[in-house]
C-alpha cells in the first residue's frame, strides 16, 4: 500500500501521486522488520530532498513542515552509499527510452564536462585555467535524448581527456550496446585511440566550423549542453557545496531522477488509457 504524504501545504517540488507511484517501487525496502517503526513517510523524505535540490538551501534550513533535516540527510546519505540514486536514475531512464520507442540501453552517447566553483567546505578541488574556475568538473555522459548515463565529479584541474577516461571506464561496465560517443574538440587526440582500444567504441569529435563567429548550435553537442541547462534549474547545483565528490554525483543523479519522473508521468497522462 502506498504511503500517504502528511497534511501540509504542498511545495512545487513535491511528488504527485502519479510520480510517487513510479518512484516508490525503486526505493529499497527494509531488510528486516526489527527496530523502531519508521516515523516519517519515505514520500516526505523524497519531497524534502527534491525541495533542497531545487531551492538550493542548506540541510539545516529545510522548512520545519518536512521531517527533521538529520533524518532527511540520513536517507540521502544511505541511498548514496547503497547506489539507490543511480538505480532510480537508470530505471526511470529506461522507462522514458521505452516510452519514446527506443531500446532500453543506448548505442550512442554524448560526452561533456562542466566546471563549477566550490565553496569553503573541505574536499578535492583544482583550477581550470581554460574556464578560469577554481573548483570541480562534472563529467557527464548522456544518451541522444539527453538523459543521464554516467556522472563523475573530479577536481577542475584534471584535463577533459583524462577525466573522460573515468567516465567511459564506468560506462563500459554498464552499457553493452554502446558503440559511438560524440564529444567536442577538447577530447581530440590520443583519447580517440584509447576509446577504441579500451572500450571498442568510436569517439567522434564534433568540431565547430572555422569560419563561423558567434553562437551556433552544433550537431549532437547541443544535447548534452541542454542537459546541463536542465540541471541548472536545481539551485543546489549552482556551485559544488559538497565535501565528497560522491555526494556531488548523488545530487546530480537525484536531480535528474526528479526531472525524469515528472516527464514520465506527463507522457503517460498524455498517452491516455
Amino acid at each position: 500500500m502506498a504511503e500517504q504524504s502528511v497534511t501540509r501545504k504542498p511545495y512545487p517540488t513535491d511528488l504527485s501521486d502519479a510520480e510517487w507511484q513510479e518512484i516508490e517501487p525503486l526505493i529499497p525496502k527494509p531488510k528486516t522488520n526489527r527496530g523502531r517503526k519508521r516515523k516519517h513517510p519515505l514520500r516526505e523524505i523524497l519531497d524534502a530532498i527534491f525541495y533542497l535540490l531545487r531551492a538550493g538551501c542548506a540541510w539545516r534550513m529545510l522548512p520545519h513542515d518536512f521531517p527533521p533535516w538529520k533524518t532527511v540527510y540520513h536517507y540521502f546519505r544511505l541511498w548514496r552509499k547503497d547506489g539507490t540514486w543511480e538505480h532510480i536514475n537508470a530505471a526511470l531512464r529506461t522507462r522514458l527510452r521505452e516510452a519514446d520507442g527506443r531500446e532500453p540501453e543506448p548505442s550512442a552517447a554524448i560526452l561533456d564536462s562542466q566546471s563549477v566553483k566550490t565553496t569553503d567546505v573541505k574536499g578535492v578541488r583544482g583550477y581550470d585555467a581554460g574556464k578560469k574556475v577554481k573548483g570541480r568538473k562534472r563529467h557527464i555522459l548522456v544518451d541522444t535524448l539527453g538523459l543521464l548515463l554516467v556522472v563523475v565529479v573530479h577536481a577542475a584541474n584534471i584535463q577533459d581527456r583524462d577525466g573522460a577516461k573515468c567516465v567511459l571506464e564506468k560506462a563500459r561496465q554498464l552499457f553493452s550496446r554502446l558503440q559511438l560517443i560524440w564529444a567536442d574538440g577538447g577530447y581530440a587526440g590520443k583519447l580517440i585511440d584509447w576509446v577504441k582500444g579500451t572500450c571498442n567504441w568510436v569517439l567522434e569529435i564534433v568540431k565547430r566550423p572555422p569560419n563561423v563567429k558567434g553562437f551556433q548550435v552544433l550537431p549532437r553537442r547541443w544535447v548534452v549542453e541542454r542537459t546541463f541547462g536542465w540541471l541548472g534549474q536545481y539551485r543546489r547545483l549552482s556551485k559544488d557545496y559538497e565535501v565528497l565528490t560522491e555526494t556531488s554525483e548523488a545530487m546530480i543523479y537525484a536531480a535528474m531522477s526528479h526531472l525524469m519522473v515528472r516527464r514520465l508521468t506527463r507522457q503517460v497522462q498524455a498517452s491516455g488509457p
